[in-house]
């Protein structure tokens, strides 16, 4: 006989995303907490939870404000109540971004954007509605090389955006090469390298740099607080596969699963019903699987397809419900329509995604 579902949720269908608030709001106070102890702000990246009920956690623990990836979200997060926005993207100015930038202003939301190039600050400055109520961070290449300039010339940039009329506050980066084993604490140490040296150039072309923004939850523990003045972690508030296979979670830390059915089995494989439409695809190549199972912490994803999660390394039944961990919980929200929030083991509520494709 199939055992029950470890959260009691056996009416909830399958595969559902599931939210542990208990986890959830001791992973928002730790933050909150670690972040007052470096004497530096906490501004979230949002892009991973996309909702505002987790927004609310955040602001009330002491965030100043939150990180977006696009103006879309910074419109759902402005309309929610946020005043503070950073979209941490150099963003390309067209109508329609111009007019979700509108939307987000009127809303009453104070709007920092992202920017490495003169053309795109000129671009910004020509089609904003309100200039002056913008403000620009220089994005810095700290060692993840994607997007973002190279430190030394971060003082020329901002003095180009400035001479558009564009108010630069500071600089920021994304120490994405965090995300690799063994790897936290140099991308730690690089960003603080790159965003110091990117600071003086600003100081050095006559410029303010009041805002130095970066941090990334694996590289968060090894955060320079002499040189930042704020930090934007975002996979923190849930945590997931990778971050626990990174060591910058532990399983007891991680508030969001997908409830999945096993369906098929034989011997020393199960079958799930959460599928790369449910959890993701996201499988970095360092990864030991496509996901984990929370109860079993030796079994894995070995095999990931629409519908289909081939585990290996679980003692599961058919009809048993189990507690999915997937890789990225970034892509995991983004592919729900809501979450399923459970208190003490029982269902309490649902919280829409409300940013769910909210992609420009």
């Amino acid at each position: 006989m199939p055992r029950h579902s470890p959260l009691g949720l056996d009416d909830i269908s399958t595969p559902s995303v599931v939210v542990d608030e208990d986890v959830l709001r001791a992973n928002v106070a730790r933050m909150a907490s670690q972040a007052a102890a470096l004497g530096v702000a906490l501004r979230p990246h949002a892009k991973t939870h996309k909702s505002p009920n987790v927004a609310r956690l955040q602001l009330s623990a002491g965030a100043i404000g939150l990180t977006v990836a696009t103006l879309s979200e910074a419109v759902v997060f402005a309309e929610a109540g946020c005043a503070d926005l950073f979209v941490a993207y150099p963003l390309w100015f067209d109508a329609g971004r111009a007019a979700l930038l509108g939307r987000a202003l009127d809303a009453g939301a104070v709007v920092t954007v992202g920017c490495d190039s003169l053309l795109a600050a000129q671009r910004l400055a020509s089609t904003v509605p309100a200039p002056g109520r913008v403000r620009v961070l220089v994005e810095v290449d700290s060692g993840h090389h994607r997007s973002g300039v190279a430190p030394s010339a971060a003082g020329d940039v901002a003095a180009a955006v400035a001479s558009t009329g564009l108010d630069v506050a500071g600089v920021f980066t994304f120490p994405g090469h965090s995300y690799a084993p063994d790897r936290r604490e140099l991308a730690a140490r690089q960003e603080a390298t790159s965003l110091r040296e990117a600071a003086e150039s600003l100081r050095g072309k006559g410029l303010a740099c009041d805002i130095v923004s970066g941090g990334s939850t694996p590289s968060i523990a090894f955060a320079d607080p002499g040189v930042l003045t704020e930090l934007r972690p975002g996979v923190y508030v849930f945590g997931d596969a990778q971050q626990w296979e990174l060591g910058a979670c532990a399983p007891q830390e991680i508030a969001l699963t997908v409830l999945a059915t096993v369906v098929s089995r034989r011997p020393g494989v199960v079958v799930l019903d959460a599928g790369s439409k449910a959890l993701g695809a996201d499988r970095p190549p360092w990864a030991s699987g496509g996901g984990r199972l929370l109860d079993q912490p030796a079994a894995r994803i070995t095999q990931l397809s629409e519908h289909h999660a081939v585990v290996e390394g679980a003692d599961l039944a058919l009809g048993e419900r189990v507690r999915v961990v997937p890789n990225h919980v970034c892509n995991t929200v983004n592919l729900a329509d809501d979450l399923v929030v459970v208190r003490a083991g029982e269902a309490v509520d649902r919280w829409p995604v409300t940013a769910r494709g909210a992609n420009h």
